[in-house]
């Protein structure tokens, strides 16, 4: 879950919140200091008996040349924030406004910029976005189209072996297809949550069961999309107590554990084995979820992209014997699925492999 460019600046306030140079005190400023100048001119003028229309000609000029002085110094910075708002709307984000105010002035330059770091963040994701989907795509297409070709050139019979390896590969398709609408349900937010109270373990327990029949059935297929195909991995349930219940949204949980227990799973050594583990959280019906691997780990300079969208890792040889390393979308819906609930998800300390600790809210008085 990392922050945004906004969140990773921080506010604003120098000075304990209060301005010492806004716009309102420049102004009022101006005003004080024409007065001054216009009454002292006019003492001035009674002591030298000077014409009043001298005083008036050099107070006008001395308030004309501060006026235009204050008017540029305002003028200035919304001519750059002019110019460079207009550069985003031409799609060219890389262009700041320079910060080196301490008004109100300053704190829009600051928010043009942040605006500036997020559009240009977006359209990163967006570009690397279809490209990584056109690559996961190309795939499962190229290899049913060669089996198709295959078929009608003659080369192979549509024999059931044949028909079987196309059927796979349309599965996989399907599989990825599925998670991209995941993905897009993820974005619009239209994934209404429907919490009830249910008892752990039995639940983790048929999420497990699960598991191990869909790889057992995947057995030798390249998912491509999230669904392990590994099948010497040891599932283990450790629930405590035995009757701990949650209250949570079962069918987003089922989606964090399944993608959790997918990722250990694909990055366990040969007989490895993950384990899933459920505690009380600090509030009524609340829950603190663990899934620990014995695979090679996360280096904590990659803890902040894990749950990031078609992240892979950076370890070597990150996925163990018969994985294909998924597509980098299956922690991505996790953490969407425990931001709905209002919790938190993350890398903790482990001293073997990688630990996720996931906490979810419970009942909603307990959050509140």
């Amino acid at each position: 879950m990392s922050d945004g460019p906004a969140a990773r600046r921080g506010p604003r306030e120098p000075w304990g919140g209060v301005r010492p140079f806004s716009i309102k005190t420049k102004l009022g400023a101006l005003v004080v200091i024409s007065v001054l100048i216009t009454t002292g001119l006019s003492m001035i003028a009674v002591q030298t008996k000077t014409e009043l229309r001298f005083i008036t000609v050099f107070s006008m000029i001395a308030t004309l040349l501060i006026t235009q002085f204050v008017a540029h110094s305002l003028t200035a910075p919304l001519d750059e924030m002019n110019t460079v708002a207009r550069s985003i709307s031409h799609g060219d984000y890389s262009r700041r406004v320079r910060e080196n105010r301490r008004d109100e002035l300053g704190d829009l330059a600051e928010t043009i910029n942040v605006m500036a770091d997020e559009l240009e963040a977006q359209d990163q994701q967006r570009k690397e976005l279809v490209a990584n989907v056109s690559h996961e795509l190309r795939t499962p297409i190229a290899g049913l189209r060669a089996v198709l070709e295959n078929i009608v050139d003659g080369v192979t019979e549509a024999d059931p072996e044949t028909m079987r390896t196309a059927l796979k590969q349309t599965e996989r398709l399907g599989r990825l297809v599925d998670t991209l609408m995941d993905l897009s349900r993820l974005d619009n937010g239209v994934v209404p949550l429907k919490k009830r109270r249910f008892e752990v373990w039995p639940y983790l327990s048929g999420v497990l069961k699960e598991a191990n029949m869909v790889a057992s059935t995947r057995a030798g297929i390249a998912s491509g999309s999230g669904g392990h195909t590994r099948t010497d991995v040891h599932l283990h349930l450790d629930v405590s107590p035995p009757e701990l219940t949650a209250h949570a949204d079962p069918e987003r949980i089922h989606q964090v554990v399944a993608n959790l227990i997918d990722n250990a799973v694909k990055h366990s050594p040969a007989h490895g084995r993950v384990t899933v583990k459920a505690r009380r959280g600090h509030w009524p019906e609340s829950l603190e979820l663990e899934v620990l691997d014995e695979g090679p780990g996360i280096p904590k300079s990659e803890w902040h992209r894990v749950f990031e969208r078609f992240n892979r890792g950076a370890v070597s040889s990150p996925h163990g014997p018969g994985s294909d390393g998924g597509t980098g979308l299956g922690l991505a819906i996790a953490r969407w699925a425990v931001d709905l609930h209002g919790g938190r998800i993350g890398v903790a300390e482990s001293e073997r492999g990688c630990r996720i600790l996931v906490t979810l809210p419970g009942l909603p008085s307990a959050s509140s």
